[in-house]
């Protein structure tokens, strides 16, 4: 195949089998994409004989002499309605992969990888080359969901200043928000005890008389803070798959396409990252406030507070998990964890979304046999 402009499209086979009418016809030759729609009513066999072919790749039917075997002016032709390429069909995730207690990947070749998929370089910041981007979506879902590997973390960013902010070790999480999850516990507790002035108000709360709360007050707020537990771990599936997941709906433009990146096509691209294992705390502030306006519009707020704090509390577990799963060695039930959140990135990454507990792939019916 000859040399092709890096400005020029990279789509999938399923890109051009989409395009299969007369309405968009595109079919394909030798690794290159082409949009024959409006050569349709000139083609001098009638637009049927085109049509029987489209979305499919046409080397073998120009070349076939009792079809028709088409003059070199035709080629020539066709060349004016190239809009693209195929890229790679070469893929790292498995069906046979088979999750083991030592397993470590090897590091990936940078160089060698851009060269033979010409998705992402490995050796430069990722996130203008996600803006400027020359793939269709179906080509960058299929790319992030192959897992690259290196020794140290890839760039987001050329600047350190802007670098820094898209990094996050793991402790950070429950130093962050374990604090946050146990003042939303005292909180309730006192406002099951009896009124408290506005957070925003005054955000204190009366500690000195922590022991006249009565034991009532706990046992409602533990109450609570269990049910946010059970809430956390619906929202973790839920997000997992229809958010971080939503690969079919996801718009075809740049703005959708790198923010899925951010979100959670960067940790599928490169899911060992270190310090990109855990929700950089603005993520998650972003993310958790419409359920937290919501909880605090739905029940009383010492209700709230005592749902959201045990959500909050589940979900430092959830992002120090996930970082183990990938990591550290464990105990037995963390072990089979691992296995099976591991199996998600490696071999099916349409099902398999609990991370701490399989129990919602049960229910939806989306476990991933290991």
């Amino acid at each position: 195949m000859g040399v092709v402009s890096k400005r020029v499209r990279i789509y999938t086979k399923e890109d051009v089998e989409e395009h299969n009418n007369s309405s968009s016809c595109w079919v394909s030759r030798k690794g290159k994409v082409y949009d024959i729609t409006s050569f349709l009513k000139d083609h001098p066999g009638g637009d049927d004989v085109v049509l029987e072919h489209a979305g499919k790749d046409v080397e073998e039917v120009m070349r076939d002499k009792m079809e028709h075997e088409h003059s070199d002016s035709a080629y020539d032709m066709l060349e004016e309605y190239v809009i693209g390429r195929l890229g790679t069909e070469a893929t790292i995730v498995s069906d046979d992969w088979e999750a083991t207690d030592d397993f470590h990947p090897e590091d990936t070749d940078s160089a060698r990888d851009y060269e033979q998929n010409e998705f992402l370089d490995l050796r430069k910041p990722l996130l203008r080359q996600v803006w400027e981007s020359n793939f269709s979506k179906s080509y960058y879902l299929k790319q992030v969901h192959q897992p690259r590997h290196l020794s140290e973390p890839a760039r987001l960013f050329g600047p350190d200043f802007l670098e820094m902010f898209t990094r996050t070790a793991w402790y950070v999480v429950p130093l962050f928000w374990g604090p946050i999850a146990a003042y939303l516990f005292l909180r309730s507790v006192f406002q099951f005890t009896g009124p408290l002035p506005d957070f925003w108000a005054n955000p204190a709360l009366p500690l000195p008389f922590i022991s006249a709360v009565p034991l009532d007050s706990y046992a409602k707020t533990i109450g609570c803070f269990f049910a946010g537990n059970v809430i956390w771990t619906i929202l973790e599936y839920t997000l997992h798959r229809f958010l971080f997941h939503i690969d079919e709906v996801l718009p075809d433009t740049p703005v959708f396409i790198t923010l899925h990146f951010l979100m959670h096509g960067i940790h599928h691209y490169l899911p060992m990252d270190r310090l990109r294992l855990v929700m950089p705390p603005l993520l998650f502030f972003v993310l958790q406030l419409p359920f937290t306006q919501l909880a605090y519009v739905l029940f009383p707020v010492s209700i709230a507070n005592g749902i959201i704090s045990g959500s909050f509390t589940f979900y430092v577990l959830y992002d120090c998990m996930h970082y183990a799963l990938h990591h550290t060695k464990l105990p037995a039930y963390m072990r089979e964890m691992k296995k099976y959140h591991l199996a998600h990135h490696y071999k099916n990454f349409e099902l398999g979304f609990g991370v701490t507990s399989k129990i919602w792939d049960y229910v939806f019916n989306t476990v991933l046999p290991v």
